[in-house]
């Protein structure tokens, strides 16, 4: 089983209970295991501002698929609750699954960077995977603790 990091976002409907049925379905038809998940936070939206905040936080899990498997298990359970892909970039969503980390590897792929590219810009995932594995080393980067200072000092 793989130790992996799985971000968490909503901006539509009932953003709270999206996030846990996503988290449902992984199990259920996936058989991803939940771990833990951080305390969920409302954020402002990052790129396209002219949208709902979000609902944001990480959740630890187990997986026996690849990191590619997994990839697709989460676009799988977005499409099922909802997403669509025809807005504008960093637009409203009833849910986002982002494969943060998975186990020590890094990976760069079409169509799948791990640890991923945006992670180290972003405290609203910083600061719930830092709730979640305050030690965590970050593959390729370092200490999450280092990289979160960075960005609160910024």
């Amino acid at each position: 089983m793989a130790r992996a990091f799985v971000g968490l976002g909503s901006n539509l409907g009932d953003r709270e209970a999206t996030i846990r049925a996503a988290l449902v379905e992984l199990e259920s038809a996936w058989g991803v295991g939940t771990v833990a998940v951080s305390t969920l936070v409302e954020t402002e939206p990052v790129g396209y501002r002219d949208q709902p905040d979000f609902l944001n936080g990480v959740a630890e899990v187990e997986s026996a698929l690849g990191p590619r498997d997994l990839l697709d298990a989460l676009l799988a359970v977005e499409r099922s609750l909802g997403r669509t892909r025809d807005g504008p970039r960093f637009g409203p969503r009833t849910i986002d699954l982002d494969l943060l980390l998975y186990g020590d590897r890094r990976i760069d792929e079409p169509g799948l960077v791990v640890p991923h590219p945006r992670l180290r810009e972003r405290l609203f995932v910083l600061e719930p995977l830092h709730e979640l594995a305050p030690a965590l080393e970050i593959p390729g980067i370092g200490a999450l603790e280092t990289e979160l200072r960075k960005l609160q000092s910024a």
